[in-house]
Protein backbone atom coordinates (compact mmCIF):
# COMPACT_ATOMS: atom_id res chain seq x y z
CA UNK A 1 0.00 0.00 0.00
CA UNK A 2 1.41 3.02 -1.03
CA UNK A 3 1.82 5.86 1.89
CA UNK A 4 2.48 9.23 -0.13
CA UNK A 5 3.86 11.64 1.66
CA UNK A 6 0.80 14.58 3.02
CA UNK A 7 1.34 17.38 1.39
CA UNK A 8 3.31 20.35 2.68
CA UNK A 9 -0.03 22.63 2.57
CA UNK A 10 -1.76 20.29 5.13
CA UNK A 11 -0.15 21.94 8.33
CA UNK A 12 -2.70 24.68 9.49
CA UNK A 13 -2.01 27.35 12.40
CA UNK A 14 -5.52 27.22 13.46
CA UNK A 15 -7.26 25.15 15.98
CA UNK A 16 -7.14 21.83 15.46
CA UNK A 17 -10.48 19.75 16.12
CA UNK A 18 -10.40 16.81 18.50
CA UNK A 19 -12.86 15.10 16.67
CA UNK A 20 -14.09 15.54 12.87
CA UNK A 21 -17.10 13.86 11.04
CA UNK A 22 -17.60 13.65 7.08
CA UNK A 23 -20.61 12.85 5.45
CA UNK A 24 -19.00 11.56 2.04
CA UNK A 25 -20.92 12.99 -0.56
CA UNK A 26 -20.76 13.08 -4.20
CA UNK A 27 -19.67 9.79 -5.90
CA UNK A 28 -22.68 9.15 -8.10
CA UNK A 29 -22.31 12.92 -9.83
CA UNK A 30 -18.67 12.66 -9.55
CA UNK A 31 -19.04 9.45 -11.97
CA UNK A 32 -21.79 10.86 -14.17
CA UNK A 33 -19.84 14.13 -14.63
CA UNK A 34 -17.02 11.57 -16.52
CA UNK A 35 -19.86 9.54 -18.56
CA UNK A 36 -18.89 6.62 -15.82
CA UNK A 37 -20.93 3.89 -13.90
CA UNK A 38 -21.96 4.88 -10.48
CA UNK A 39 -19.34 1.70 -8.71
CA UNK A 40 -16.63 3.91 -10.47
CA UNK A 41 -17.15 7.14 -8.23
CA UNK A 42 -17.56 4.91 -5.31
CA UNK A 43 -14.33 3.53 -5.90
CA UNK A 44 -12.62 7.20 -6.58
CA UNK A 45 -13.86 7.89 -3.34
CA UNK A 46 -12.61 4.98 -1.52
CA UNK A 47 -9.25 6.82 -2.48
CA UNK A 48 -10.19 10.01 -0.88
CA UNK A 49 -10.79 7.86 2.07
CA UNK A 50 -7.19 7.25 2.30
CA UNK A 51 -5.90 10.83 1.69
CA UNK A 52 -8.71 12.57 4.40
CA UNK A 53 -7.49 9.67 6.82
CA UNK A 54 -3.75 10.19 6.44
CA UNK A 55 -4.02 13.85 6.06
CA UNK A 56 -5.82 14.01 9.44
CA UNK A 57 -3.88 11.88 11.22
CA UNK A 58 -0.67 14.08 10.16
CA UNK A 59 -2.67 17.59 11.37
CA UNK A 60 -3.62 16.01 14.79
CA UNK A 61 -7.01 14.98 14.26
CA UNK A 62 -7.54 12.65 17.71
CA UNK A 63 -10.90 11.18 16.07
CA UNK A 64 -12.54 11.00 12.70
CA UNK A 65 -16.02 10.01 11.79
CA UNK A 66 -16.78 8.71 8.06
CA UNK A 67 -20.79 8.24 7.12
CA UNK A 68 -20.08 5.36 5.02
CA UNK A 69 -23.55 3.34 4.71
CA UNK A 70 -26.58 5.11 6.03
CA UNK A 71 -29.66 2.71 7.27
CA UNK A 72 -31.41 4.61 4.30
CA UNK A 73 -28.89 3.21 1.41
CA UNK A 74 -30.36 -0.24 1.30
CA UNK A 75 -33.26 1.73 -0.46
CA UNK A 76 -30.44 2.09 -3.54
CA UNK A 77 -29.97 -0.29 -6.10
CA UNK A 78 -29.14 -3.92 -5.07
CA UNK A 79 -26.08 -3.85 -7.81
CA UNK A 80 -25.10 -0.77 -6.34
CA UNK A 81 -25.04 -1.82 -2.36
CA UNK A 82 -23.18 -5.01 -3.60
CA UNK A 83 -20.15 -3.26 -4.91
CA UNK A 84 -20.20 -0.69 -2.08
CA UNK A 85 -20.18 -3.69 0.37
CA UNK A 86 -17.37 -5.38 -2.00
CA UNK A 87 -15.14 -2.01 -1.44
CA UNK A 88 -15.53 -2.08 2.03
CA UNK A 89 -14.24 -5.69 1.99
CA UNK A 90 -11.07 -4.57 -0.26
CA UNK A 91 -10.74 -1.07 2.26
CA UNK A 92 -10.29 -3.32 4.99
CA UNK A 93 -7.93 -6.00 3.66
CA UNK A 94 -6.01 -3.82 2.50
CA UNK A 95 -5.82 -1.01 4.69
CA UNK A 96 -5.51 -2.75 7.94
CA UNK A 97 -2.18 -2.94 8.20
CA UNK A 98 -1.36 0.52 7.69
CA UNK A 99 -3.91 1.29 10.31
CA UNK A 100 -2.08 -1.11 13.05
CA UNK A 101 1.28 0.38 11.73
CA UNK A 102 0.27 3.97 12.67
CA UNK A 103 -1.88 3.01 15.66
CA UNK A 104 -4.84 3.94 15.06
CA UNK A 105 -8.00 2.53 16.26
CA UNK A 106 -10.81 1.66 14.28
CA UNK A 107 -14.30 1.59 15.36
CA UNK A 108 -17.46 1.09 14.15
CA UNK A 109 -21.24 2.88 15.02
CA UNK A 110 -24.40 1.33 13.26
CA UNK A 111 -25.82 -1.71 12.87
CA UNK A 112 -23.25 -3.66 11.10
CA UNK A 113 -24.12 -6.96 11.82
CA UNK A 114 -26.69 -6.65 8.89
CA UNK A 115 -24.31 -7.48 6.45
CA UNK A 116 -23.24 -10.51 5.32
CA UNK A 117 -21.69 -13.14 8.15
CA UNK A 118 -17.83 -12.63 6.01
CA UNK A 119 -18.11 -9.00 5.86
CA UNK A 120 -19.17 -9.03 9.75
CA UNK A 121 -16.62 -11.31 10.75
CA UNK A 122 -14.11 -9.07 8.92
CA UNK A 123 -15.42 -6.03 10.48
CA UNK A 124 -15.33 -7.68 13.80
CA UNK A 125 -11.46 -8.58 13.62
CA UNK A 126 -9.98 -4.91 12.21
CA UNK A 127 -11.27 -3.84 15.18
CA UNK A 128 -9.93 -6.55 17.49
CA UNK A 129 -6.25 -6.10 15.52
CA UNK A 130 -6.76 -2.35 16.49
CA UNK A 131 -8.16 -2.30 19.62
CA UNK A 132 -5.06 -1.86 21.98
CA UNK A 133 -3.78 1.04 20.04
CA UNK A 134 -3.29 4.05 21.36
CA UNK A 135 -3.46 6.74 18.80
CA UNK A 136 -5.77 8.45 16.62
CA UNK A 137 -9.67 6.81 16.12
CA UNK A 138 -11.14 6.08 13.09
CA UNK A 139 -14.76 5.58 13.14
CA UNK A 140 -16.85 4.26 10.54
CA UNK A 141 -20.60 4.29 10.09
CA UNK A 142 -22.13 1.29 8.87
CA UNK A 143 -25.92 1.01 8.44
CA UNK A 144 -25.82 4.07 11.12
CA UNK A 145 -28.90 6.18 11.22
CA UNK A 146 -29.22 9.04 14.21
CA UNK A 147 -32.72 8.55 14.94
CA UNK A 148 -32.65 4.52 15.34
CA UNK A 149 -29.28 5.33 17.65
CA UNK A 150 -31.29 7.79 19.74
CA UNK A 151 -34.55 5.38 19.71
CA UNK A 152 -32.58 2.30 20.79
CA UNK A 153 -30.83 4.34 23.28
CA UNK A 154 -34.24 5.33 24.84
CA UNK A 155 -35.14 1.87 24.89
CA UNK A 156 -32.29 0.82 27.00
CA UNK A 157 -32.47 3.65 29.48
CA UNK A 158 -36.35 2.74 29.80
CA UNK A 159 -35.80 -0.74 30.48
CA UNK A 160 -33.07 -0.12 33.08
CA UNK A 161 -36.17 2.34 34.66
CA UNK A 162 -38.53 -0.16 34.35
CA UNK A 163 -36.47 -2.35 36.42
CA UNK A 164 -35.15 -0.03 39.13
CA UNK A 165 -31.90 0.38 38.23
CA UNK A 166 -31.80 4.15 37.72
CA UNK A 167 -34.86 6.56 38.46
CA UNK A 168 -36.60 8.29 35.31
CA UNK A 169 -36.98 11.39 36.75
CA UNK A 170 -33.06 11.97 37.06
CA UNK A 171 -31.90 10.71 33.60
CA UNK A 172 -29.15 13.32 32.25
CA UNK A 173 -27.96 13.80 29.10
CA UNK A 174 -24.80 12.36 30.29
CA UNK A 175 -26.61 9.17 30.46
CA UNK A 176 -28.35 9.34 27.22
CA UNK A 177 -24.57 10.19 25.27
CA UNK A 178 -23.51 6.93 27.49
CA UNK A 179 -26.20 4.68 25.58
CA UNK A 180 -24.90 5.99 22.19
CA UNK A 181 -22.87 4.46 19.87
CA UNK A 182 -20.32 7.68 19.91
CA UNK A 183 -19.86 6.69 23.80
CA UNK A 184 -16.17 7.33 25.36
CA UNK A 185 -15.27 9.71 21.77
CA UNK A 186 -14.53 13.31 21.65
CA UNK A 187 -16.98 15.24 21.76
CA UNK A 188 -17.88 16.58 18.07
CA UNK A 189 -16.24 19.54 17.03
CA UNK A 190 -16.83 20.06 13.54
CA UNK A 191 -18.93 18.38 10.99
CA UNK A 192 -18.02 18.82 6.72
CA UNK A 193 -20.55 17.77 4.40
CA UNK A 194 -18.96 17.72 0.57
CA UNK A 195 -20.74 18.09 -2.77
CA UNK A 196 -22.75 21.29 -1.91
CA UNK A 197 -25.59 19.65 -0.20
CA UNK A 198 -26.67 21.44 3.16
CA UNK A 199 -28.22 18.80 5.42
CA UNK A 200 -27.33 16.54 7.82
CA UNK A 201 -29.17 13.17 6.43
CA UNK A 202 -29.58 11.72 9.97
CA UNK A 203 -26.15 11.78 10.56
CA UNK A 204 -24.74 12.27 14.05
CA UNK A 205 -27.84 14.32 14.96
CA UNK A 206 -27.29 14.51 19.13
CA UNK A 207 -23.25 14.71 19.02
CA UNK A 208 -23.98 17.61 16.25
CA UNK A 209 -25.61 19.84 19.06
CA UNK A 210 -23.12 22.38 19.17
CA UNK A 211 -20.40 21.04 16.20
CA UNK A 212 -19.76 23.84 13.42
CA UNK A 213 -21.07 22.53 10.22
CA UNK A 214 -19.23 23.37 6.96
CA UNK A 215 -20.82 22.44 3.45
CA UNK A 216 -17.96 22.40 0.83
CA UNK A 217 -18.97 22.37 -3.04
CA UNK A 218 -16.14 19.91 -3.61
CA UNK A 219 -17.83 16.43 -4.62
CA UNK A 220 -15.84 13.46 -2.35
CA UNK A 221 -13.96 11.60 -4.71
CA UNK A 222 -12.32 15.25 -5.09
CA UNK A 223 -11.90 15.84 -1.50
CA UNK A 224 -7.84 15.89 -0.93
CA UNK A 225 -5.74 16.91 2.06
CA UNK A 226 -5.64 20.68 0.67
CA UNK A 227 -9.32 20.56 1.53
CA UNK A 228 -9.12 19.32 4.52
CA UNK A 229 -6.60 21.60 5.66
CA UNK A 230 -8.93 24.79 4.53
CA UNK A 231 -12.03 23.25 6.58
CA UNK A 232 -9.65 23.07 9.69
CA UNK A 233 -8.38 26.91 9.17
CA UNK A 234 -12.20 27.53 8.42
CA UNK A 235 -12.99 26.09 11.92
CA UNK A 236 -10.19 27.96 13.76
CA UNK A 237 -11.74 30.88 12.79
CA UNK A 238 -15.15 30.19 14.39
CA UNK A 239 -16.31 31.45 17.87
CA UNK A 240 -17.89 29.41 19.55
CA UNK A 241 -20.00 30.27 22.42
CA UNK A 242 -22.06 27.08 23.50
CA UNK A 243 -24.85 29.20 23.99
CA UNK A 244 -23.23 32.08 26.10
CA UNK A 245 -21.90 35.66 24.81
Amino acid sequence: MSTAPILSSVPVDAAVPRHVAIIMDGNGRWAKARHLPRVAGHKAGVEAVRRVTRAARAMGVEALTLYAFSSENWRRPEDEVGALMGLLRLFIRSDLAELVEENVRLRVIGDYRRFAPDLVALVDDAMAKTAHNSGPILVIALNYGSQAELVAATRRLAARAAAGEIDAAAITADDIEAELDTAALPPLDLVIRSSGEQRLSNFLLWQAAYAELLFVDTLWPDFTADTLAEAIAAFGQRQRRYGGL
